[in-house]
């Protein structure tokens, strides 16, 4: 991870961090025999592209991390990530005292494509109303230093979400990191679930929390720190005190960005209530899965022309998280500035085999265009991405250079009633 941290550059000095020493020499990349990074030649002669990843110092045999949730919820499911191929686990959510977390059943349900209540149909759609891990915090730290023990050179991450409490934050890092955990992600975005604790989502929409607590962290963290950003606000990026902004001046290593949005799923139109239905009654959660893919993108977009701009030369991450099933997909982020992706709802959809499937389209995608590594293309689809201004700019040289009719309409005056579809139609891109 970088030396130094941006608050510690803006302000002439040395952070806190820099005091401590670097883990870099404890998790040094030692390749292991599990067949993770497959190397043999195809036809062409030409070695398959290579999707290993160095992030804040850390060694990936490839991109796809486990996100946050049930995929991480103990020992034996982070272990057959591991033994499957995952590049890296995040665990779920742990905090100080897990007797104050109570889930429900069921705490799950699905949208498909159709109409409302369709029992047929992909599913596009996930929403949960599932809180942190609800096991006591010294079974799931013991568990952790078992996997790090097992699987030495494999990439833990611990995510930890505590109180409006300084002590608590602090002893909840230094409890973690004891256990060997590689870097911490920062849950500053569960939209559901005890925000009158100042809990999740509370402190990720409120910069001045949000600055307040990522200095307690960063004070106390010798790992890289990643914050995790919730979508459920105005603006991810683009105010001055933005909440990625905040936790990157406040000394964080990367960004993880984006948590569930907050929903409601849908309402049973036979019972009429609302769904997940638990004893009848319902409560908004945290919307996954395809449809938030979109949206995912159009976040982590925003987030990486702020880095870019502004952070330009440390050594900070971006974790993209949203809808992805496809190697396209999480090419998709990588080409928005993403080093690494996070799958949640997929595994729970497809299981944890599905990171082969992953790898095989991500590399399908690399070779056809001649990548031989992530590197090669993260952040190459940034640079077209302007105003909308600009746009009719640009558009309006072109069409003077070609001297030519643009495509489509030439104003609203043309709409006919009669031609309305094929006049749409001749205005879209693809």
């Amino acid at each position: 991870m970088s030396s130094t941290s941006f608050l510690s550059t803006a302000m002439g000095g040395t952070s806190l961090k820099d005091l401590r020493p670097s883990p870099d020499h404890r998790r040094e990349f030692r390749p292991r025999s599990v067949g993770l990074k497959i190397r043999a030649s195809v036809d062409d002669g030409k070695p398959e592209p290579d999707l290993s990843v160095r992030v804040n110092g850390l060694q990936m045999p490839n991109p796809f991390v486990i996100g946050s949730g049930p995929p991480g919820t103990n020992y034996t499911v982070m272990k057959r990530a591991f033994d499957e191929g995952w590049g890296g686990v995040i665990a779920k959510t742990v905090s100080l005292d897990a007797s104050k977390v109570v889930n429900v059943t069921p705490r799950y349900a699905r949208l498909r494509a159709g109409s409302n209540g369709s029992a047929k149909g992909q599913i596009i759609g996930w929403q949960n109303i599932e809180l942190i891990s609800d096991r006591p915090l010294e079974t799931m730290l013991k568990e952790f230093k078992q996997l790090k023990e097992e699987y030495p050179d494999r990439i833990l991450i611990g995510s930890i979400m505590e109180e409006y409490n300084k002590a608590a934050w602090q002893e909840l890092i230094e409890r973690v990191e004891e256990t060997g955990v590689d870097a911490l992600e920062i849950n500053f975005s569960c939209p559901h679930g005890m925000p009158e604790r100042k809990m999740g989502a509370a402190v990720g929409q409120d910069c001045a929390l949000l600055e307040e607590v990522c200095g307690w962290i960063n004070e106390k963290a010798t790992v890289p720190v990643w914050a995790k950003m919730t979508p459920n606000i105005t603006d991810i990026t683009q105010v001055s005190s933005s909440p990625a902004r905040v936790a990157l001046k406040s000394g964080c290593e990367g960004i993880a960005a984006i948590n569930t949005i907050m929903s409601v799923m849908g309402i049973d139109l036979n019972t009429l209530r609302p769904e997940p239905c638990v004893e009848g009654y319902s409560t908004p959660g945290g919307y996954s899965s395809k449809a938030v893919h979109p949206i995912a993108l159009a976040k982590v977009m925003q987030i990486a022309q702020m880095m870019k701009s502004e952070f330009s030369g440390n050594d900070l991450s971006l974790s993209g998280i949203g809808g992805v099933e496809t190697g396209g997909d999480a090419a998709e982020f990588i080409l928005l500035g993403a080093n690494t992706v996070q799958v949640c709802t997929g595994v729970m959809m497809h299981g944890y085999g599905v990171v082969k499937k992953l790898c095989a389209e991500l590399q399908d995608f690399m070779r056809k265009h001649n990548f031989s590594s992530i590197e090669d293309f993260r952040g190459a689809s940034l640079p077209y991405f302007t105003t909308h201004t600009d746009l009719v700019q640009r558009q309006q040289e072109a069409i003077r250079q070609r001297k030519a009719i643009k495509k489509g309409l030439q104003s609203d005056k043309d709409w006919t009633g009669d031609g309305f579809v094929k006049e749409t139609e001749s205005m879209v891109s693809n």
